[in-house]
């Protein structure tokens, strides 16, 4: 080639070009990831060192957004509205919201208020916060009317218990003076002891090799008498506290007292996949049965969850 050889482009018109750019932009992803609301908790009184003067927080653990998103799924949290915001209230229902999103976790945190499942405080350090109630069991009643999951973790499955009739120990040292510690304050997520599985339940299903799993255990509260419809998939080994329930009704609804969002790189604790696998597995269906339906407003396919290296 000669040193006078210049070397030119073929010419591409604008229209070429913005043709081009439409058929990008117009390619539209056949699938999506699971929709997975999560309940906030709520901090009424900030410390005064986060800077939020007269301020309420909404908030969701990392641990719970983590256990979700390793999953392949997406976590949304979804803030409560009080009753002062006129204009959310007004413009957005709960039933908007629970449209948009495939499921929902309900994860742990204060108490549930006695006066929820008609009972008065044994104590005032165990009121509970009857505003997060009201919130929660709002949005449970909704996901389960449009037939999508619902998983309670700690007090999320206390709620779940009380949502269908039940109630709570208040107090378990109280009430249950035989019962071993299930919470120390100092310990907090380090104290474990063992659940023994309910033969025959469908939690068994996702522990065929073991009828007896080691946890965590962070709850001066438990379960007293069960709901309607609700039974009890696994207990306390060393005193029969219940540790895990299960909806029977015609859509998917579970409950576990400890707290598998926190097992994670802990062996001697159970495998905390199987539970969130089960979970979006059946979030996945509900949505697909929408989809099939006619009842979805999104296209696209949900992926299938994602199941970790070992799993």
């Amino acid at each position: 080639m000669s040193s006078s050889t210049v070397l030119t482009k073929s010419p591409v018109s604008k229209t070429t070009r913005a043709a081009s750019v439409r058929r990008r932009d117009t390619t539209v992803p056949t699938e999506r990831a699971l929709r997975i609301g999560v309940s906030a908790r709520l901090l009424h009184q900030a410390p005064q060192e986060l800077g939020f003067r007269n301020k309420i927080l909404q908030y969701i653990e990392q641990s719970v957004a983590h256990w979700i998103m390793e999953h392949g799924a997406v976590a949304f949290m979804v803030p409560a509205v009080a009753h002062d915001s006129k204009h959310a209230a007004r413009h957005l229902k709960v039933e908007q919201v629970v449209q948009e999103l495939d499921a929902l976790v309900l994860q742990g945190g204060a108490d549930v208020a006695p006066q929820t499942y008609g009972q008065t405080p044994m104590d005032p350090r165990w009121q509970g916060d009857v505003v997060r109630d009201r919130y929660e069991l709002a949005l449970l009643r909704t996901f389960l009317a449009q037939k999508k999951p619902v998983l309670g973790v700690c007090r999320g499955a206390q709620l779940l218990n009380v949502a269908f009739g039940g109630t709570l120990y208040q107090d378990i040292p109280t009430q249950c003076p035989a019962a071993h510690a299930h919470v120390d304050t100092d310990l907090y997520d380090q104290l474990e002891h063992d659940v023994t599985f309910l033969q025959g339940t469908a939690l068994t299903k996702l522990y065929p090799n073991a009828s007896q799993l080691r946890v965590t255990s962070i709850h001066h509260q438990a379960v007293a008498e069960l709901g309607k419809g609700v039974v009890v998939e696994a207990v306390s080994t060393l005193d029969g506290l219940v540790e895990a329930i299960r909806w029977t009704g015609d859509t998917y609804a579970r409950g576990v007292q400890w707290h598998p969002e926190f097992h994670h790189g802990r062996d001697a604790l159970a495998d905390s996949s199987p539970i969130m696998l089960d979970f979006l597995e059946a979030s996945r269906a509900a949505a697909l049965e929408r989809l099939a339906n006619g009842h979805e407003p999104d296209p696209r396919v949900p992926r299938a969850p994602l199941r970790l290296v070992g799993d």
